[in-house]
């Protein structure tokens, strides 16, 4: 709780928080500030991301670079990230449920990925196909599929 008296009064008033939802930590950025809590990534500028929607998530000198696993991008200027990086890859990584690679026949493979929001159900799976492989190719993709029921089975998810 100390670290939620420290943030500014405004911003803790503008963040779109959920019932029970609590922060965890907090940075100053070049728009704002940046603040992790137990169930999402709050950007400056109101955007919320919530940590089972994150794909990647890379911090360099500039700052946090993440995509989304629909494909949205988001860059924020951090300078002094303190405890974000941890409190991210925490999150992030608490949300993955299943992440195994599946050789696929004769053709590389595909990782499939289980995702659940924190403490809830599990949210959808995810195909990441190797290097070169065509995920719009309908044949990959069925066997994919195929793939994934036998994962679902033998993990009971």
């Amino acid at each position: 709780m100390k670290a939620f008296r420290r943030l500014p009064a405004d911003v803790r008033r503008s963040l779109a928080t959920e019932q029970g939802e609590r922060v965890l930590t907090f940075t100053p950025s070049g728009d704002g500030f940046l603040v992790a809590t137990t169930l999402a990534l709050h950007l400056p500028g109101g955007d919320r991301i919530p940590y089972e929607s994150v794909d990647r998530a890379s911090w360099d000198e500039g700052g946090l670079s993440l995509v989304t696993t629909g494909g949205e991008r988001h860059r924020v200027a951090v300078t002094e990230p303190g405890l974000l990086p941890e409190t991210l890859r925490e999150r992030v990584n608490a949300t993955i449920v299943v992440n195994k690679h599946v050789d696929l026949p004769g053709r590389g493979g595909v990782r499939l990925v289980a995702r659940r929001r924190p403490g809830g159900e599990v949210t959808g799976w995810t195909f990441v196909f190797d290097e070169g492989l065509d995920p719009a190719d309908p044949g990959l993709r069925a066997q994919a599929e195929q793939a994934l029921e036998g994962v679902r089975r033998s993990m009971g998810v």
